[in-house]
């Protein structure tokens, strides 16, 4: 089973919520929980140090081994950028992928990392994240590699975090590399592939966040699970058992009406995809094996969608055939 990191909320983010579905809403997932650091604190003052040094992975992307630290550590945040990107600059409340390592600045102890794994994803906003990163990466830029040593205050609290050994009194030091950022504005910007199924929707090409056409044909939907690509990206393909981080539009076949979308809503869609099997497992079925980076359509037979238990007062009715537009910007 792949380990979950310690930075993360101890509750999974929810759901897309498409089971609450109303005429041309917008809405999408944010995590739900609280992380264990103290739930609100005062902005940090950014310091330059101290700081250890990094002493071997001194690359971008390298797993480092760092130095422990030496004296006392700075009660304010250090924040240093070691390698300067020069991708977008991170803004609070964007998602970022990036790969992390963590220990304690008195012994060295390494208490977390992903190199190891995959790159973590997740959102730097308030109750998804410890406040040192959310306070210390924005502002970055996509490529850099930031240095931090992160006191109590904006760390665990002066509960700490037992599972970690992480005392109530630790200053926390991070090395992270920032592989990618993602926001409301973001879209899929893989290669144009071609739409030449009269029979099936059409969906736009746009790259620019906005939300893409969807030309339903005046024709029967198909009785079978539909999912190709409009843009295709060059990621990995999604895994049944990874969260996956997107943009989407739903829209009823028969009525052309949307039902729920995040483009232009000011937030991103974040769940996982075992977890969408119990809500539009034809959903789930349809982004499944498709790579990062790309858009899909999806169009979902009433047996993979919601049958004739659609959600109350919505324009999604009994038997109604679905189609989606995906943008895939990040799985995990």
């Amino acid at each position: 089973m792949r380990r979950r990191s310690l930075l993360l909320a101890a509750v999974p983010a929810g759901l897309v919520t498409l089971a609450g579905c109303g005429d041309n809403s917008s809405s999408s997932s944010k995590a739900s929980a609280s992380p264990s650091a103290s739930a609100s604190v005062p902005p940090p003052k950014i310091v330059d140090g101290p700081l250890p040094a990094i002493t071997a992975g001194t690359k971008f992307d390298e797993k480092p081994t760092v130095a422990k630290g030496t004296g006392d550590p700075s009660k304010n945040l250090a924040v240093k950028t070691v390698i300067a990107g020069s991708g977008k600059t991170v803004a609070e409340n964007d998602f970022i992928q990036a790969n992390y390592l963590g220990q304690i600045w008195s012994t060295a102890k390494v208490f977390d990392q992903s190199y190891d794994r995959t790159p973590l994803l997740m959102q730097l906003a308030a109750g998804s994240i410890i406040d040192g990163w959310r306070y210390g990466l924005a502002g970055k830029k996509v490529g850099s590699r930031v240095l931090m040593a992160v006191p109590p205050t904006w760390g665990y609290g002066s509960s700490g975090n037992s599972q970690a050994g992480i005392k109530g009194t630790d200053t926390l030091v991070f090395v992270v590399d920032i592989l990618n950022s993602f926001n409301s504005k973001s879209s899929s910007t893989g290669k144009v592939v071609a739409q030449s199924d009269p029979a099936l929707p059409k969906v736009g090409t746009n790259t620019d966040g906005k939300a893409p056409s969807i030309d339903i044909p005046k024709v029967d939907p198909p009785k079978t699970l539909v999912s190709n690509y409009v843009l295709e990206g060059d990621g990995a393909e999604v895994q049944s058992t990874q969260t996956v981080l997107c943009q989407f539009k739903g829209e009823v076949w028969d009525s052309g009406k949307v039902f729920e979308q995040t483009y232009e809503s000011g937030r991103l869609a974040q769940f996982s995809v075992q977890q969408m099997q119990q809500v539009v497992k034809g959903l789930a079925q349809g982004i499944t094996g498709k790579k990062v980076g790309s858009r899909i359509v999806v169009v979902t037979p009433p047996d993979l969608a919601y049958g004739n238990n659609p959600p109350s007062g919505g324009v999604v009715k009994k038997g109604s055939t679905l189609v989606f537009t995906v943008d895939i910007l990040a799985a995990m």
